[in-house]
This record gives structure tokens, C-alpha cells and sequence, in this order.
């Protein structure tokens, strides 16, 4: 079946004005709007219709006034029905007059034939009397042919055997089903009084927060998941530990969070200066290695981990520097300062 193009839309507005269900905390939904002055937005394919495995290189050119701030849009993870083999993060580029131009490219390719469309991206800006607004990009239409197409007769394709039936005796399948059955839920009782057990006997660990991810990031270090390959598994412990240490040191439940949710709840935070704009960009990237099947350089992974032991540097000085006089391991008062205590 075919999604077109206004289904397309109808999701991306979805996500991006009412991508936080639930959340205490959320912005209003930005204005959908088709145009923006001061804004212009393009996208672009190398090939329009390509054969089964064939590489298509995929522009979004996105250009405004240096008085509007672009909230760049989660593209790893709305590409359709298209792998992403390679791809150039953004490209910004300051340009006469003060316009800023920012460009971001990936390889896309895909194993089935048929008419897809790249869906119309949502971008979003934040205007300088600090309201937000979301312009779509175009979508764009790609045809993916089959080699076979130009074979003719030479492949003579048989017609379809008639289906062979089985007689089969159900009593057994009852019997043991059954016997199935009742060993689950025996097996599930069990598990949930010992669960219940291990968790009121479980020991609080009254350590700092950062000395827990500290932990977890040498413990991390020594384990061959890069060297064997294992990209993906790295990016999920790497970006849990992250996430589980601001969420340990400002209060908030994260772990469960996509990305966007994760962001939008310290995009209010006083955090350390620039903080903010390095786990951005080390969350987004690490989307694409954990949900669009990209595979970064050794060399990016190690300066991701850099990343990650720097963000929880950054927070701990601060922590320190804001409460010097407070004993680590303490939990203070409500709101968004950072507390320093582990978790039970």
C-alpha cells in the first residue's frame, strides 16, 4: 500500500506538536505553517528512479536570517522506507547579508521496488519573539525498479502448486498446551514474589551520581563491543548512562523518553554553558547508529565516549560549584537544581 504524501504530513505534525503526551512539562504545540519569511527550505535527490541496492544521495538545504534559530529535525529517523548507509551531519555556512545556510546529506538505498516518497520533513524554528513554528519540506518521490523488468521471456516463472493439506489430531496439541499453560503461570507467580522479594532487600547505593556513571563508563571501556563490531549495542549502554545520570541529577524520569521528549525537558534546565548543544548532538547521532542502521568510524565512536565522560564532568563541577558546602551523596530540595544523590 502507497502512504502519500498528506499521510506523511499528518504524521510529522503529529510528532513534532504533540511529541510529548503526558509530560508535566510541555511547550505549546508550534504553528504548522507553509511559509516563513526570511525561511527558505529545499530538498533534493541525485536520482529520481534507481534499480534495487542503487545508492540516492538526499540534500535538505534549509536557509534563514541569523534572528531565527533552526531547531534541526530528528532525519535519521523519518526516512521512510529507506536505509541510511552514509551521511554528512549538518554543513552551516554563514553567508553574505548574515542568511546562514545549513546542509545535510545522506546515502540512502533500499532492497524492494515500487513508488516511494521521502516524507515532507517537520523543521522547527524559533522566531525572535521566541514563538516556534514548523515548516514541512517537500516531499520527495523516488521509483525503485527491478533488475528483471528487461528480461522478457527468458524466465519462465511456473504457476503456484496447489496447497497441500494436513489432517492433524488436536488432542495432543490440547493436552500439552495445556500442561504449558499451567507450568507459565506457576513459573510467572514465582518470578513475580521473588521480584517483589529482591526489591524490598535491595541496597540503596548512596554513592554521588556521577560516581555511579563514572563506573559505568569504565566498566563500559573494558568490554569489546567495538572491537567486535557491536555499534549498536555501545550507543544504547553508552546513551543510557548518560541519560540515567542527568535524569539521577536533575530529578527528571528520562530513561523512558525519546530523544526530542528527553531535550524539550532540559531545554529549560539551567545547565552548565553549551552543555546543552553537546548532548543534543551526541543524542542525535547516537539515533542513528541505535534506530537507522548506520555504522560510525571507530575513531567517532571513541570520541563519543569522550563526549559522554565530558557531559558528566561538566555537570558534577557545576553540582560542586553551585553547593560547595553540601555533602555529596545528600538529596536536596525540588526544582531543577542538580542532586548528587544515587538512586535506590
Amino acid at each position: 500500500m502507497r502512504i502519500t504524501s498528506r499521510t506523511y504530513m499528518i504524521a510529522a505534525v503529529a510528532i513534532w506538536a504533540f511529541g510529548l503526551p503526558g509530560s508535566g512539562n510541555a511547550q505549546s504545540a508550534p504553528d504548522t505553517v507553509k511559509s516563513i519569511p526570511g525561511i527558505e527550505v529545499q530538498t533534493s535527490v541525485d536520482l529520481a528512479e534507481v534499480y534495487i541496492g542503487d545508492l540516492i544521495t538526499y540534500r535538505v538545504t534549509i536557509t534563514h536570517d541569523s534572528t531565527i534559530q533552526l531547531v534541526p529535525p530528528p532525519l535519521g529517523a523519518n526516512l521512510g522506507a529507506f536505509d541510511v548507509k552514509d551521511y554528512e551531519p549538518d554543513i552551516e555556512t554563514k553567508l553574505p547579508g548574515g542568511r546562514i545556510k545549513t546542509e545535510t546529506k545522506f546515502v540512502l538505498s533500499t532492497f524492494t521496488t515500487g513508488d516511494y516518497m521521502i516524507p515532507p520533513l517537520p523543521i522547527v524554528f524559533t522566531l525572535p519573539d521566541k514563538s516556534r513554528k514548523v515548516m514541512l519540506a517537500e516531499p520527495v518521490p523516488i521509483k525503485v525498479r527491478s533488475m528483471l523488468e528487461n528480461v522478457g521471456d527468458s524466465v519462465d516463472i511456473k504457476p503456484l502448486k496447489p496447497q497441500y493439506e494436513f489432517k492433524r489430531n488436536w488432542g495432543p496439541y490440547y493436552f500439552w498446551g495445556g500442561i504449558i499453560l499451567v507450568v507459565f503461570v506457576v513459573a510467572l507467580l514465582l518470578w513475580l514474589k521473588l521480584r517483589k522479594k529482591k526489591v524490598a532487600e535491595e541496597i540503596v547505593d548512596r554513592r554521588p551520581a556521577w560516581e555511579i556513571a563514572f563506573e559505568m563508563l569504565a566498566m563500559l571501556k573494558q568490554t569489546q563491543l567495538l572491537n567486535d563490531g557491536k555499534y549498536k549495542e555501545y550507543y544504547i549502554e553508552l546513551t543510557e548512562i548518560v541519560r540515567a545520570y542527568l535524569g539521577r541529577m536533575y530529578r527528571f524520569p528520562v530513561l523512558d523518553m525519546t530523544t526530542d521528549e528527553f531535550l524539550t525537558q532540559f531545554a529549560d534546565t539551567n545547565l552548565p554553558e553549551n552543555l546543552f548543544d553537546r548532548v543534543a548532538g551526541f543524542l542525535r547521532h547516537a539515533d542513528l547508529v541505535k534506530f537507522a542502521k548506520y555504522v560510525p568510524e571507530r575513531e567517532r565512536a571513541d570520541a563519543d565516549f569522550m563526549v559522554a565522560h565530558d557531559i558528566v564532568e561538566a555537570v558534577r563541577a557545576d553540582y560542586l560549584h553551585r553547593q560547595p558546602i553540601e555533602i555529596p551523596g545528600a538529596v536536596s530540595g525540588g526544582g531543577t537544581a542538580p542532586v548528587a544523590g544515587g538512586t535506590s
